[in-house]
């Protein structure tokens, strides 16, 4: 019964703090948080089929809430510029090669850009940052984005409420494919558990323990160590003999 227990968290969660719940979700995707915004709205959406919210509230709920996250990556790039990805995290969640490539598409596309990136998942993020970065005034970042949001909040709400009883049945009908599949993710949690302890703490699992024998197999008791570069050949006994001349004088004669 995982799904319908997660369903009556998320109905507990969702009835406790009402409007809330999605507005925080969706400006928590503006600190990076790796849901996509459409999920969000298309379940207020399914909130809505429900009758727990009304439709024109949570669409605005849902529009303010995703200018305001997107507002965060935008000032952060303002503030800070390119220096905010020497913070590991910030670099984890904003890809300098992905910053790169979104420089280059603002060059070309300019506003287009912001307006294009509003309906495209996992360039959200870079592209509100490299707008900060570039200094595109807050003014025609917010119009464009608020653009964009305003097309795209009440189609993905409005989706979710027309796709409520399908979602629905949808539910029912993996109830026990869910159960399989949250048994087949316990085991593998369990499987890797298993190994990083044997490997950690188990003597001779290591990587680093696994060239101890090896090692002293190659040098064996009694024997002289031997040299990095492997076994030196041995020089032959007489006078040194001088070095050819080279090629690029004749005879021998050097200036």
């Amino acid at each position: 019964m995982f799904l319908t227990e997660a369903q009556s968290t998320l109905s507990g969660f969702f009835s406790e703090f009402g409007y809330l719940a999605p507005f925080t979700i969706l400006l928590l995707c503006g600190f990076g948080l790796p849901i996509p915004e459409e999920v969000t709205m298309l379940g207020s959406g399914f909130l809505l089929y429900q009758e727990r919210v009304e439709a024109v509230p949570i669409i605005a709920v849902c529009f303010v809430a995703t200018l305001m996250g997107d507002s965060i990556p935008y000032f952060l790039g303002r503030k800070f510029g390119r220096k905010a990805l020497r913070v590991r995290s910030v670099r984890r969640a904003l890809n300098p090669a992905r910053i790169r490539a979104m420089e280059r598409r603002f060059k070309k596309g300019g506003l287009k850009t912001v307006f294009a990136c509003r309906f495209i998942p996992g360039l959200r993020l870079p592209a509100w940052f490299t707008a900060g970065t570039l200094g595109m005034p807050y003014g025609r970042f917010l119009a464009m984005d608020g653009l964009g949001a305003l097309i795209m909040t009440p189609f993905f709400v409005l989706l979710g409420r027309a796709s409520g009883e399908k979602i629905a049945e949808l539910e029912a009908s993996v109830e026990n494919l869910t159960q399989i599949l949250g048994f087949l993710v316990v085991s593998i949690a369990a499987v890797v558990a298993i190994h990083f302890l044997v490997t950690r703490w188990v003597p001779g699992s290591s990587r680093s323990s696994q060239g101890g024998p090896a090692a002293a197999c190659e040098n064996p008791p009694g024997a002289p160590p031997t040299a990095p570069g492997g076994p030196t050949e041995p020089r032959p006994k007489g006078p040194p003999q001088s070095d050819p001349p080279d090629s690029e004088f004749d005879d021998g004669d050097r200036p």
